[in-house]
């Protein structure tokens, strides 16, 4: 059996690991070689069980309109006349809910802990460093705590580990470094790695098992007796398959035009940048909740990365949201500063957002042998490994162990 994976990010790359460690046929058709808008390489590296709650939840609407009006916070959204921008708000809006968090955050648990599950064993498998020590939700105001000691309730009660610190025992978990904070929360089953070795083991493993890596972009698909038997590349390469499995992160909705299905999709944009020798060593990645920055040690590097732009496909960088960053980073470690990072180059990649939170997963209702996996927001890295077992087991045509009926890519009409 000959799968056609279009996609080479975390979740295709994901995909065509765990379906060629099953003896599978694969070719990887990779439309972004150089990751230029994709979000695998350059993202915060985290593992994250505790991220349960989707990125459509009670208060994100109200933040986010005062946020609007601050050019350097974490989150913009860029009006412009565009119907399909128009549906998404719309989605979002009526998705930001306690009943729709409620609905969702087993299956998000579930997920999130059968992907760090298989972290561990890829680890030891594949030969990369995969941090289990946890993450840290530092909280820089009392208000910002008392909601985060909600969160970690709210996370116990799922089966998370989550331990609300004081700043004592912020000190026994990152020792040596001064942090600006009134507390925080631990989430111990948290980890963080670095993206881009291990999206290249993966690239290894691929290649070691006899898959194939083919650049080009899809024009359209092919068809033998009314089923799709495959792509016809731009530059008129023809690939022939039994199965497709389409992981286009931001690129899916074109890919999704030609089975008459209309995917609600918006590409939040996020940078970047990469300390080579910070003058600080940290133990664990961390979170600053009031200004949604992400904090990561990647080997001798370390990573801050954050805000969410809803702009389309544009990857230009806006130099006032990076002052952002680097304002709140230096805000909650103090002995960090702003000029630790000149002359380091942003990074910025597009997440694909769903107006749900919830990724597209599972096959195509009326095209069976088409396997969509896209949407993951701002955890493809984290759900990539369950997401590519998924995958591999609904081509196989096995039973994916999972209820994925909220996840189907029809659900919006």
């Amino acid at each position: 059996m000959k799968t056609v994976i279009v996609g080479g990010g975390v979740v295709g790359l994901c995909s065509a690991y765990y379906l060629s460690r099953s003896g599978a046929e694969v070719v990887v058709i990779d439309g972004d070689p150089a990751r230029q808008a994709s979000c695998s390489d350059g993202n915060a590296g985290m593992v994250v069980p505790s991220h349960f709650v989707p990125l459509a939840a009670p208060g994100v609407i109200s933040q986010g309109l005062k946020w609007m009006l601050n050019p350097k916070s974490p989150f913009y959204l860029r009006p412009r006349p565009d119907l399909n921008l128009m549906k998404w708000c719309w989605l979002f809006m009526r998705h930001s809910n306690e009943a729709h968090v409620k609905s969702c955050e087993h299956l998000l648990r579930d997920l999130s802990l059968e992907s760090r599950r298989l972290f561990v064993d890829l680890a030891k498998e594949e030969d990369f460093e995969l941090v289990q020590k946890g993450l840290l939700m530092l909280c820089a105001s009392e208000a910002g705590l008392e909601e985060e000691a909600e969160v970690a309730e709210h996370a116990n009660r799922l089966g998370i580990e989550a331990e609300v610190c004081d700043l004592d025992r912020l000190k026994e978990l990152e020792p040596g470094v001064e942090l600006a904070v009134k507390g925080g929360v631990w989430f111990g089953q948290d980890c963080h790695l670095n993206p881009s070795i291990f999206l290249a083991k993966l690239r290894e493993a691929v290649v070691r098992e006899g898959g194939e890596f083919i650049e080009g972009r899809v024009s359209h698909y092919l068809r033998d007796k009314g089923t799709i038997s495959g792509v016809q590349l731009r530059d008129g390469v023809k690939v022939k398959g039994d199965k497709l499995v389409l992981a286009g992160g931001v690129e899916a909705p074109a890919l999704m035009k030609e089975f008459g299905l209309k995917l609600p999709m918006q590409g939040g944009k996020g940078y970047s940048l990469t300390l080579k020798e910070p003058r600080k060593a940290l133990q664990l990645c961390s979170l600053l909740k009031e200004g949604r920055v992400a904090v990561t040690p990647m080997g001798d590097q370390l990573r801050v990365a954050g805000t969410m732009e809803i702009c389309g496909e544009d990857l230009s960088l806006n130099k006032r949201r990076i002052a952002g960053i680097l304002e709140s980073f230096v805000q909650f470690y103090p002995e960090f500063s702003k000029e630790d990072f000149e002359g380091v180059e942003p990074w910025s990649g597009l997440r694909p957002c769903t107006p749900d939170g919830l990724p597209y997963l599972g096959k195509l209702e009326k095209e069976p042998n088409v396997v969509v996996a896209a949407g993951h927001s701002m955890v493809g890295l984290s759900l990539g490994p369950v997401t590519g077992q998924i995958v591999s087991r609904l081509v196989s045509g096995e039973d994916p162990e999972f209820d994925l009926h909220q996840l189907r890519s029809e659900r919006f009409g």
